[in-house]
């Protein structure tokens, strides 16, 4: 197991209240002719929890994978913290920008323990010979790494299932894992699809308290949900996409009293909508270019 350079009192550097955590701008995903993204701009300052969601289909994915490296922007830039950020994820990573999935993306056959350690690894230096030869440094740094996962255990709920395997936890746990190991980057930011995909009420409402916690420890959130009551209870900002285009972003008042918004959710078009084949055309694309991303040599590692 890597070793660990910080200590279990590390947090993210500290960010002024209201300082442009993430900025970016422009920001367009082309799959060949077709566009995901066109043009969007978005900021999330420090303190705050920004939603962004939109209609299947309306590029909300995709717009993330482009925050955090798995795919190159066509045009636009993202910075974090002021500084553009590199094509790579293990790198966006690294910076102090964590996600999860809307797909869990657990190591299903290590320990709950373990998942959150591998998610240690951007704050490691140990190399291969230090793990080698295993001297003193190397075993306190593992300890230190130790402690640190087991503390992120103990903030979601987990510590007493360190040693369960991760596919043997329930569904809400698996997701809470996921955040876990994603916190134990020690990000600045943390990206979260559709943290609540497939949980009850009162899961959704444990998952809503957790993430509460998270901003109230200094990490900037954006999330993306369809669940609407979630989304709205939680988020200080709401942008919304439409067929990969920012269509308006506001307080929840100002997104749910919006006819644009209202029409998009209930299928009715409004002036300039997409078609059902364009956006058919854009979900297909998203799709092959996630498989392709996912059957990428070293892709693993990356996330």
């Amino acid at each position: 197991m890597t070793t660990d350079t910080t200590t279990k009192d590390a947090t993210p550097d500290a960010t002024a209240p209201g300082q442009v955590v993430l900025d970016a701008r422009g920001v367009t995903m082309r799959f060949g002719g077709l566009t995901a993204v066109r043009n969007v701009d978005l900021t999330v300052n420090s303190g705050e929890i920004v939603g962004l969601i939109g209609p299947n289909g309306a590029g909300k994915t995709t717009f993330f994978n482009c925050l955090t490296g798995l795919y190159v922007p066509t045009e636009g830039e993202v910075r974090y913290k002021g500084n553009v950020l590199p094509p790579k994820s293990f790198k966006v990573t690294a910076a102090g920008i964590a996600r999860t999935f809307q797909n869990i993306r657990l190591f299903s056959n290590m320990t709950v323990l373990e998942n959150v350690l591998v998610g240690r690894h951007t704050r490691t230096k140990e190399g291969f010979w230090s793990a080698v030869l295993r001297g003193p440094g190397f075993h306190r740094a593992e300890a230190a790494s130790r402690e640190r996962a087991m503390e992120l255990l103990e903030f979601v709920g987990l510590a007493a299932k360190a040693e369960h395997l991760a596919r043997n936890l329930p569904y809400g746990e698996q997701r809470k894992l996921e955040i876990a190991r994603a916190l134990a980057s020690e990000p600045g930011l943390l990206l979260l699809d559709e943290p609540t995909a497939g949980m009850n009420p009162q899961e959704t409402r444990t998952t809503e308290e957790l993430v509460f916690a998270i901003r109230d420890k200094g990490i900037a959130v954006l999330v993306i949900e369809h669940d609407m009551r979630f989304i709205f209870n939680l988020c200080d900002r709401v942008a919304v996409l439409v067929q990969g285009e920012k269509l308006v972003e506001g307080d929840s008042a100002t997104v749910q009293g919006d006819e644009r918004v209202i029409a998009a959710y209930l299928g009715e078009p409004f002036e300039d909508a997409p078609g059902d084949a364009e956006v058919a055309e854009v979900e297909a694309a998203e799709a092959q270019a996630e498989a392709q991303t996912d059957a990428a040599p070293g892709k693993e590692n990356d996330r």
